[in-house]
């Protein structure tokens, strides 16, 4: 065994040198517009370095070269995570006709061209309307889904292609905005989950003349819409000049539960991991998600009206630094 002052202990005192403690700061969500070419880790550690912290997280990934929505959970705001994802996702995106890639979408490598004629807009039409409902949808091998513990676009860069269980997803909404063939713009309202990749593939095998997905941009993740999105550029000149904190969305105002305010006792119970009375909320339908504030309006936790008309916590935020 190594003495405290050998490498061991050497090391373990320089990772205590780089995890200083974290200067306080709001918490909250920011909807980033995601450019092109960049992953979605990419946008999270460039905010992480925009606000300070190493507590953030991003609410479901875009493909490297889709744009669009990407909301991000910033510093206790990454415990709400589990109470506002999963909701519907909404996609402006362009379906190629006529041509199939590897990838399915226009960065991949071509694999098949259609030769004949293209279909006509009605016919394109009723096929698209055949997706609309709960549909069945095999991951892409070029995804971040596992098989047997290694995501499938690690297997498909070594050549592999292994079998994949289809997934239910549903399309609430199919539209076409405009068509002038081989191009195809569509609008898309679905499920978490869905991938537009493979709705343009499983298009262009119904049609017969193949397909594939060009330019994709995501227009809502859930509450989170596209108008309330902040470009990189944008949040990293807020950033520089200490704006940036001023640009977070108030968890109480993203998942939009009725409020009850706690002080005193209460809070403390709160801490505890006490449950509540239900106060004003005692009308509420047993199962009511609730947003428990501070007399500051500072949020503090989840909590569930319950049955016996007591607030019983969820996720109680850890306090943060003074």
């Amino acid at each position: 065994m190594r003495g405290r002052g050998g490498p061991t202990g050497t090391m373990a005192k320089r990772n205590q040198r780089r995890r200083k403690p974290e200067p306080p700061g709001p918490s909250g969500f920011l909807v980033v517009d995601k450019p092109a070419g960049r992953t979605s880790h990419d946008v999270v550690d460039a905010a992480r370095r925009w606000l300070g912290t190493r507590r953030v997280g991003h609410l479901g990934t875009l493909d490297p070269q889709a744009t669009g929505v990407l909301p991000l959970a910033i510093r206790a705001a990454t415990k709400l995570v589990p109470f506002i994802e999963g909701g519907q996702k909404g996609y402006d995106g362009t379906i190629v006709l006529g041509s199939e890639t590897d990838t399915l979408d226009h960065e991949g490598v071509v694999l098949k061209r259609f030769g004949g004629a293209l279909p006509e807009r009605a016919e394109v039409e009723a096929s698209l309307s055949g997706f609309i409902g709960d549909v069945q949808q095999i991951p892409p091998m070029y995804s971040a889904v596992k098989k047997g513990g290694i995501p499938l676009h690690r297997l498909a860069r070594q050549g592999q292609e292994v079998e994949r269980d289809p997934k239910w997803i549903t399309i609430s909404e199919l539209e076409v905005l405009r068509f002038e063939a081989p191009e195809i713009d569509v609008r898309v309202l679905c499920s978490a989950g869905t991938y537009v990749r493979v709705l343009a593939a499983d298009l262009g095998e119904k049609l017969g003349c193949g397909a594939h997905l060009g330019p994709l941009r995501r227009t809502r993740s859930g509450s989170f819409v596209l108008d309330e999105a902040r470009s990189v550029d944008e949040l990293a000149a807020a950033a520089k000049s200490g704006e940036i904190d001023s640009m977070l969305i108030p968890p109480v105002v993203v998942l939009g539960f009725p409020t009850f305010v706690v002080s005193g006792e209460q809070r403390v119970r709160l801490r505890n991991g006490g449950d509540l009375p239900s106060g004003d909320l005692h009308r509420e339908k047993p199962g009511t998600r609730v947003s428990i504030l501070g007399e500051a309006r500072e949020f503090l936790a989840v909590g569930e009206l319950r049955v016996d008309r007591r607030i019983w916590p969820l996720r109680v935020l850890p306090a943060e630094p003074g």
